[in-house]
């Protein structure tokens, strides 16, 4: 069956099926545990989470499926000098912005705080609670933990947005990776050279991975239903992970709003920005994102562009400025057609199994 890969024979799941980890906020247990109980690998990201909040949120996973899932985290978390940003950067940046605060008639914030990083202690937490899979984008854990993880049977995946990028992972030691197309939603998780020139399509991404590596592939952005799992299988994927049409279920800790967005027609555009992060990430076109191409030199680093921008964000959800928000989505949003996560896996299911009845594609 289309089903029986190497993906889930290691991962331990019935569907070669991954549920995307959300960032900021948008993962949610309710997604994770209905995507694992359906078959598939539920996803949690992580990132922004203390280690005392990912072992809460580890235990309420646990208490709504005793199936595997993955637990992710950004390796690098920051892109500010020391935690820092310069005076000049900040008086750049609230030069550039002052218009859209004015126009929600809010103050501009204060210059943001320093930012440490959090992985290493994040990752001594992933150590102790031993989900079945840790996933990590941009870029690569050391050695050694990636050595703690193999002994300890935890699962690695990690994400390329080149065939680089592959190969690196697989040197490193890492059990699996995705190939992070340019179609998707969210963050560009580049790591060795910038996003911007790393924005090869899912379906070339990985046939070039595949020809070069061996350990299994996982094909990621643009795919929402059946005919893109099988498709990703035929090409040489081991598995699929879909993210923008779990993330506009109810399940999913995303906004009313933003997901009735997901079903617009405005999810017909897209568009690459760094205005609203510091980092190049996909969402549904906005008024400052086109405002601020080639101007990506005037943002704070990411994080500290993230906290800038924190306040403008609710005030415009407030005041219902869609245009001034970029609501995270890929470029497959067009064709999204289910509200439930489970409606939907059970879609996916039906869809792959049928065309694979009833093609003379041959899959093994």
């Amino acid at each position: 069956m289309w089903y029986h890969t190497k993906a889930t024979a290691i991962l331990g799941i019935q569907y070669p099926i991954l549920q995307g980890p959300f960032g900021g906020n948008l993962s949610s247990v309710d997604l994770v545990a209905a995507v694992s109980n359906a078959g598939g690998l539920g996803g949690y990201g992580a990132y922004t989470l203390s280690p005392a909040e990912i072992i809460e949120k580890n235990k309420q996973i646990q208490n709504a499926t005793n199936k595997p899932y993955n637990i992710n985290l950004w390796v690098s978390d920051t892109d500010a000098l020391d935690g820092l940003t310069s005076d000049e950067q900040f008086e750049q940046a609230t030069a550039l912005f002052k218009p859209y605060f004015d126009e929600l008639g809010i103050a501009l914030p204060t210059k943001p705080a320093p930012f440490h990083t959090r992985f290493e202690n994040q990752v001594e937490v992933i150590l102790d609670i031993r989900p079945k899979v840790f996933s990590f984008i941009f870029g690569v854990p050391s050695a050694d933990i990636l050595e703690q993880c193999r002994r300890l049977g935890i699962v690695t995946i990690g994400a390329a947005t080149t065939l680089d990028e592959a190969l690196f992972l697989e040197r490193a030691g890492a059990d699996m990776i995705i190939a992070s197309g340019f179609e998707a939603g969210g963050h560009r998780p580049s790591f060795l050279a910038s996003a911007e020139s790393s924005t090869t399509g899912t379906f070339v991404l990985l046939q070039l991975i595949r020809e070069k590596v061996r350990i299994p592939v996982i094909a990621a952005g643009g795919i929402a239903n059946g005919k893109g799992i099988a498709a990703s299988l035929t090409l040489g994927a081991d598995a699929a992970q879909i993210g923008t049409a779990f993330l506009a279920t109810e399940e999913s800790n995303a906004l009313p709003i933003h997901r009735q967005m997901l079903f617009s027609d405005a999810a017909k555009y897209t568009t690459l920005s760094r205005a609203f992060t510091g980092r190049l990430a996909r969402g549904i076109s906005s008024r400052i994102a086109k405002d601020i191409i080639h101007k990506e030199a005037e943002l704070l680093p990411f994080p500290l562009q993230s906290t800038f921008m924190s306040p403008l964000r609710k005030a415009a959800l407030e005041q219902q400025k869609w245009d001034m928000i970029l609501f995270w989505g890929g470029q497959i949003a067009p064709i999204l057609k289910h509200t439930r996560a489970k409606e939907l896996m059970q879609s996916l299911i039906e869809e792959t199994t049928e065309f694979f009845t009833h093609s003379k594609s041959h899959f093994s």
